[in-house]
Order: C-alpha cells, then structure tokens, then sequence
C-alpha cells in the first residue's frame, strides 16, 4: 500500500514512519511518499529515515518529490501536515493578536483563524487533487487547525477524511498511567472539538476512576494538566479539560506570560528549525538522527511553556528524554486507524470526525472531536452523554466561529471574516476583531490573497 505525507519534511514524518517499521500486520504500507515545496528539507527528512531504516531490511520504500501530483497518484492513504506560509506566517499569527493584547498562538483564538484563511483554499485544492489521483484514498488530516482544515475537506471528499489530534489520546494515556491501570483496558467519555475538549469519565473495566483520580492529590498534582489547570479548578470541574483549554479558563494569565516570555513559540521554532536543518546538512554520516531526537527533546521541553510556569526557549529537555513514541501519539493513532480500514482491525479512538446526531447541540455537518469506533466500512462515532450547557455554549460559540471562517476562506467575504475574528469569546470584541483582519491582510501574503482586491 502507498502512503503519502504531505509536508514530508516536517518534523513529524520520523514519528510516523518509527510506527510503520514496528507494523508487521498484512497488507501494511510499503510505499511512502514524501512531498513539500522545499527541496532541502525534504532531503534532510530522507537522509533521516534511511537511518531509522537500517537492520529493517522490509522497511517501507521511500520517494521524495516536490510534485503534489505525483505524490498523490494511487495512494491509499493520504497523511496531511501542511503549513501554509510556513514559520514566518505563525509568528505573523502570534504577534499580530499580542500587539492587540488578545492571545498569539497557533490553533486558538484569533492565529488559529488566520492559519485557517489562508490554509484551507490550499486543502480544499489537494482534496480536489485526491478525488482525482487515489479517489479510493483516505486522508488523514493533521493540519491545523485540524478541525477546521477537517471540515473543509469533508466538503470535497465526505468521511474519506478525518482529523487527528494526540492530545486527547495522550490524555486518557497519562490518566490512566498515573493510577497504574492497564490502558488496553481502559474507555473514555470525551467530547468536544479539535483543542476544546473534556475528559468525563474513564472507564477501567467498566467503573468510572476519574473521581478516584481527582480525590488524589499527590497523582492529580503530578498529571500535566494538574500542573496547567491546578487541582482546585480540576476539582471545581470534576473533568480533566484539554490542556488547550488552558487559553480560555486562564486567558489573561496566557497572554501576560506570553507578551512578558522574550520570544514566541513560532519565534523559538524558526530558530530551532533553522540551525536543525543546517546542521544535518552538514553532519557527518549518521548523525541525522541525533540530531532530530536532540532538537525534538528541546522542542517537547518547551512546548505550552506559558500554560507550565516556564519560558518558552528556556525549559531543558528531561534527561535521557528518546522522542520514540512509535507505540504512541498521533502516530500510534494513525496507524491504528490504517489498520483498522485496510485490515479491519477494529479499533476504538477520538478522533475529528463528522458529527451527524452525536452531539445533539451542534449541526450535523460539524466536525466534533468524539470516541468513534474505526473499521473497514470506515467510521463510526460512539454515542455519548451529551455536553452540558458550559460545554455545549463554549462548543458552539467557537464552532459558529470555525464556520464563519470557513465561509470566508471559500468566498473572499471580509463580512464573515469581521464577524469570525469578533465574535471569537477569546477576542470579544468587534473593534479588535476588525484591526485583527486588517492586521493580518497587512502582514500575512496568503491570508491577503483569500480576500482580493475585490474581498467584500
């Protein structure tokens, strides 16, 4: 089977190829396909998985192309993790919104709208691509924002593409880990949309443990979202949100911590990225992959500094830290989800999938982050317990927003962009909303394009 992975010389390529050279089931891929506009990373990511690739003498074959046509020809899945505009465009992102004193960062809030504009007129193309080079093709989507970018896509190519995410998956793994169960025992009661999310229960062999979990203060202090949230608010809630939640229950903090750090996460990777992609160029032979675990560990380290009490740029990798996780993360999803289509092996996972009746709140064409049930006849959404009124308000506040910015990356409409950006809870305002757009047409060329000389 081909895989192809759109944005192959990012840093999450090597993730997914350590899981496909752990599969021994049948068939499995034994075709990838690398594609991106920068010739140099690609080659870079290659010279990284030839050396994963060694002592695995059935490793998956892998071709490196800057032709988006001929990646996709004949694949069977399509793995997506696309950044347009690239680090310059997220900084523009971040520093736009932290001029107005609103939050900078990636997914949520007024930079993920941004990264949204200007990404999904891209998507929506490689979707129209992939009906007609892999029509049979499913895609995986990991572009942020992956919800969005999701439903986009959905509109072009129906439940053939779904969304991936680890945070949910990773949650549910530390919950359990952190009580000494056993995961492959373990259910979760989860509901939201991508980066808006609630744990609600965990099931281990059918009894509920998260109170078990929460009346624990040394196990809830020690979980990473007791050190993000604190276990009071975790207590108040009797749920453990998504870590991403952190931006809207603690927002002024997260913007303060942020406009205070001396650089921005998208400023820290630019860095980061550009001494990684010299050095391997220049490294002798067998050191690329060193050199990604080195940079990985340091990015790990840093990430959602603001949300931990750290500087971002600043918190040291752990010790011993081996960014290994074949076995887990939205690699170990991914595979389980080409598994689980291409050889039926069924298997139980969140994932960004089209809502339909499953969360009663929301309109049936949304894309919801849920429990699904994954198989050869594709994708099923478990039922679930339905989101309370905060839950439900907050989930359709955002997903208005998401719609909104969906319509205005289609139509070139600055009425719905205006309306987007304002209407947003973590910009609240109409006269910050407007700046936002101007601010972002100003300094970002693609979201720019979207609307044209002639954007209404």
């Amino acid at each position: 089977m081909k895989l192809t992975v759109l944005g192959g010389g990012g840093f999450r390529v090597p993730y997914v190829y350590q899981a496909l050279l752990n599969d021994q089931g049948s068939p499995r891929i034994d075709e990838v396909w690398l594609y991106d506009t920068d010739a140099g990373r690609l080659k870079a990511m290659t010279e990284v998985l030839a050396q994963f690739a060694d002592g695995f003498p059935d490793a998956p074959r892998v071709s490196a192309t800057t032709s988006l046509d001929e990646a996709l020809e004949g694949s069977d899945f399509v793995f997506a993790a696309v950044r347009v505009g690239g680090l310059a465009a997220r900084i523009c992102d971040e520093r736009v919104a932290l001029d107005l004193d609103v939050l900078g960062q990636e997914t949520t809030g007024p930079g993920g709208l941004a990264y949204g504009l200007r990404t999904i007129p891209v998507m929506l193309d490689i979707a129209h691509r992939v009906r007609r080079l892999a029509p049979d093709a499913y895609v995986i989507n990991f572009t942020n924002p992956a919800g969005m970018i999701t439903e986009a896509m959905q509109s072009v190519l129906g439940d053939r593409v779904l969304g991936i995410c680890d945070t949910p998956s990773g949650l549910g793994r530390r919950i359990v880990a952190s009580l000494g169960l056993d995961h492959a025992r373990a259910q979760f009661d989860y509901v939201g949309l991508n980066h808006l999310g609630w744990m609600r229960r965990v099931l281990h062999d059918g009894e509920d443990v998260l109170p078990r979990l929460l009346a624990d203060d040394e196990r809830l202090g020690g979980l990473e979202e007791g050190v993000v949230f604190g276990r009071e608010w975790l207590r108040d809630l009797g749920v453990i949100p998504n870590e991403y939640l952190y931006y809207y229950y603690f927002n002024r903090d997260a913007v303060r911590s942020i406009l205070d750090a001396p650089q921005t996460r998208g400023e820290f990777l630019a860095r980061q990225q550009a001494a990684f992609y010299e050095r391997v160029t220049e490294a002798a032979a067998g050191a690329a992959v060193p050199l990604w675990r080195e940079t990985v560990a340091n990015r790990s380290a840093n990430y959602m500094a603001e949300a931990k009490g750290t500087v971002q740029g600043e918190a040291e990798a752990e010790e011993g830290f081996t960014p290994d996780p074949a076995h887990q993360g939205y690699a170990g999803v991914a595979l389980a989800v080409m598994a689980a289509i291409s050889r039926n092996e069924r298997a139980t996972m969140i994932l960004n999938v089209r809502n339909g009746s499953t969360v009663s709140a929301l309109p049936q064409d949304a894309v919801v982050e849920v429990p699904v049930t994954v198989d050869a006849n594709g994708v099923h959404p478990l039922s679930i317990t339905q989101p309370g009124l905060h839950q439900a308000g907050l989930m359709q506040q955002v997903k208005a927003v998401e719609q909104l910015t969906i319509s205005a990356a289609l139509t070139g409409s600055r009425s719905d962009a205006v309306k987007a950006f304002s209407l947003h809870p973590l910009v609240d305002s109409v006269t910050v909303g407007r700046r936002l757009l101007d601010g972002y047409v100003d300094r970002v060329p693609e979201v720019a394009a979207v609307f044209g000389a002639g954007g209404r």
